[in-house]
């Protein structure tokens, strides 16, 4: 008999593709600003110091092709297209090259972000969350496994809005490679299979409203779609 006072709550998940399997979220990473042009679009010097970091829950956690209201206490809703990394392996204080073999697959995925309350957090000094952890602010693809995909260091990422393109940029642009990515935030947590790894996005982020479709492309990984819904 089970000594909690509520149910545990259904651990977050995303599929594998091709098979039947489950990848239990454990952590969502986010890194800042590391493609250049989208840095200097948020009024950024895109220079290379060291990245930095914000997090969503794994309850933000939703499935590409979903339908998702707008949310709440917002007026500049926006997307944010990106490449994420599925850690398959514990890793801690780790090289940029030990890194690498910690990437176990990778998805596509939609940072959604409340951007007027960002651009307010941001001016007052205070953290992001209610701009970045929101319901509903993680869209993920199914993963798919290095082991099918192999590393995907190139190659281009693209957005469209009711089929418009919007974001257009290459892998090989980020300022900080996905293995130091790994490795700088081994150094500052310990990554456990499970974590998530959100990239950063290329320029030409924007705002999007109710009855919007997204749609966005990684080659060599496939597509990501999501439909914006009215307010609840």
């Amino acid at each position: 008999m089970s000594n909690f006072v509520f149910p545990p709550a259904e651990i977050p998940s995303a599929a594998v593709r091709g098979t039947e399997a489950r990848y239990a979220v454990r952590r969502i990473y986010c890194v800042g600003r590391n493609y250049a042009d989208h840095a200097r679009e948020m009024g950024a010097d895109p220079t290379r110091e060291p990245p930095f970091y914000f997090t969503k829950p794994a309850t933000a956690l939703t499935a590409s092709g979903s339908t998702v209201p707008y949310p709440t206490e917002t007026k500049n809703y926006h997307y944010e297209m990106e490449l994420v990394i599925a850690i398959g392996a514990p890793v801690f204080k780790v090289t940029p090259e030990a890194a690498k073999a910690a990437i176990w697959g990778y998805a596509a995925g939609l940072d959604m972000t409340r951007r007027d309350l960002q651009a307010t957090a941001k001016a007052g000094g205070k953290p992001w969350d209610t701009a970045k952890g929101f319901d509903q602010s993680a869209i993920l693809t199914d993963i798919a496994r290095v082991a099918d995909v192999g590393l995907l260091e190139k190659g281009a990422i693209t957005l469209a809005v009711n089929g418009v393109e919007k974001q257009r940029g290459d892998l090989a642009d980020m300022i900080w490679s996905q293995a130091e990515i790994v490795s700088n935030l081994s150094h500052l947590f310990r990554l456990l299979p499970g974590d998530l790894i959100y990239t950063g996005t290329p320029a030409g982020v924007g705002a999007v409203v109710a009855g919007d479709v997204i749609t966005g492309r990684i080659e060599g990984l496939g597509d990501i779609q999501l439909t914006i819904g009215q307010p609840e």
